[in-house]
C-alpha cells in the first residue's frame, strides 16, 4: 500500500493521523491538524453525549469539507467488585493519609465509556467520515450503524492476531500499536503483554499478514521515523506524544513539566494500570515507583481511576505529577511547545520527502 493510497482512503492530503488522546486534547487540536491536511482525532470515550455533540459541531464548523476522526473504546464494563475496590483504597491508604482526604467521601466510577447507541444515535446527525476504535470493535448491529453513513472505519490491533482479527471484520485500516507507542495499549486478544513488541518488529509483520492498508503508531515521531515507517510498508504514519506540548492539549501543568523538563527523566517511561486497570505508558512518578508500574491491585478497567483521582489532584495542586498519569511514549523528543499545525506540516515535510 502507498501513501496516496491512505490519504485517498482517509480523504486527507496527508498519510498522517493525529492520535486520539483521551484527557489530553478536544476539538482544538483536531481542528488544526485536519485544516493542515492530516487527520485530526476526537477522542470520545470521557465525554458524554452532549459533549460529543459540542465538540464535532465545532470541528465541523472549523474544518468544511475536510475529514476528522472520531475516536472511541471498546471495553466492556466490568460488574464492581467491592472486595478488589477496598484492598485498592487499602493501598492508597498512606497517601490518603499523607494528603488529608477521607476515602469515605470518595465515589467510585468508570470515568470512561465504551462505544454505545447513546453515542451513535450523536454520531448519525453528522456521519463523521472516519471512526477509529480501541481494544477491538463494538458490536455487529453498533458497527453496522457506523458503515451505515459509510464512514472508514480504524482500529488498533498489537499483534499479528488482533490485526487479522481486525481485516475479518472489514476494518478499512488497520493501526499496528507499537510497545513504545504512548496512553493504553489497544490489545484486546490477549492481556499478556509478552506478546507486544516494538513498532518496527510489528510493522512489517502486520503488513505481510493483512491486505488492508496498515497505519503505524508509537514511536512515530518526526519526520525522520515517520519517512522511517513508510520505508517499511506503512500506508500512513499515527503521531501522538509530539503533539502533547502544543498549544492545543490540555494536558496539566505538571505533565507539561515532565514532558519538556529533564530528558533522562522523560525517557523512563513504564506500562503502569496504576492510573486505570489497564496498562497504558507513561512517565514513571512517585506512586509507580513505590507500588510498582503494574500491580494486580487495582480494580479492572476503568474503574480504577475513581480512588486515585483525588490523590492526582492533591498532588497537582501542590505542583507535583507523582500522582497523575503523565501519558507518553518512550520516545518524546518530538514534543514542541509550537502549534499542531505547525508541527503537522514539520512531520508532512518528511513524508513528502
Amino acid at each position: 500500500m502507498t501513501a496516496s493510497t491512505i490519504a485517498q482512503l482517509l480523504g486527507t492530503e496527508l498519510p498522517l493521523i493525529q492520535a486520539p488522546m483521551a484527557g489530553a486534547q478536544g476539538s482544538a487540536m483536531a481542528i488544526a491538524v485536519s485544516n493542515a491536511g492530516a487527520l485530526g482525532s476526537l477522542p470520545c470515550a470521557m465525554l458524554a453525549p452532549d459533549a460529543i455533540r459540542a465538540e464535532i459541531e465545532a470541528i465541523r464548523n472549523a474544518v468544511g469539507s475536510k475529514p476528522y476522526n472520531v475516536n472511541f473504546f471498546c471495553h466492556h464494563t466490568p460488574t464492581p467488585d467491592a472486595a478488589r475496590e477496598e484492598a485498592w483504597r487499602k493501598a492508597l491508604a498512606p497517601y490518603y493519609s499523607e494528603f488529608g482526604i477521607d476515602p469515605a467521601n470518595i465515589p467510585a466510577g468508570a470515568g470512561r465509556n465504551p462505544f454505545s447507541d447513546a453515542a451513535a444515535d450523536v454520531l448519525e446527525a453528522f456521519k463523521p467520515p472516519v471512526v477509529s476504535f480501541h481494544f477491538g470493535l463494538p458490536s455487529e448491529a453498533l458497527l453496522a450503524r457506523v458503515r451505515g453513513w459509510s464512514a472508514k472505519i480504524l482500529s488498533s490491533a498489537t499483534t499479528v492476531e488482533e490485526a487479522q482479527w481486525l481485516a475479518a471484520r472489514g476494518v478499512d485500516a488497520v493501526i499496528a500499536q507499537g510497545l513504545e507507542a504512548g496512553g493504553h495499549r489497544g490489545h484486546f486478544l490477549s492481556h499478556d503483554l509478552s506478546r507486544q513488541v516494538g513498532t518496527f518488529a510489528l510493522l512489517p509483520l502486520v503488513v505481510k499478514a493483512v491486505k488492508v492498508p496498515v497505519i503505524a503508531a508509537g514511536g512515530i515521531v518526526d519526520a525522520a521515523s515517520a519517512r522511517a515507517a513508510m520505508a517499511m510498508g506503512a500506508a500512513g504514519v499515527q503521531v501522538g506524544t509530539s503533539y502533547l506540548l502544543c498549544p492545543e492539549a490540555t494536558i496539566s501543568g505538571v505533565h507539561r513539566a515532565a514532558l519538556s523538563g529533564n530528558e533522562e527523566a522523560r525517557r523512563h517511561t513504564a506500562l503502569t494500570n496504576l492510573f486505570t486497570g489497564r496498562p497504558a505508558r507513561g512517565i514513571m512518578n512517585r506512586v509507580m515507583r513505590e507500588l510498582g508500574p503494574l500491580s494486580a491491585t487495582p480494580p479492572e478497567f476503568p474503574l480504577a481511576t475513581a480512588a486515585i483521582a483525588p490523590l492526582r489532584a492533591k498532588a497537582e495542586g501542590q505542583g507535583t505529577g507523582d500522582f497523575s498519569p503523565l501519558w507518553s511514549g518512550q520516545n518524546a523528543s518530538g514534543c514542541k511547545p509550537i502549534g499542531a499545525a505547525e508541527l503537522t506540516r514539520e512531520i508532512a515535510a518528511g513524508l513528502r520527502a
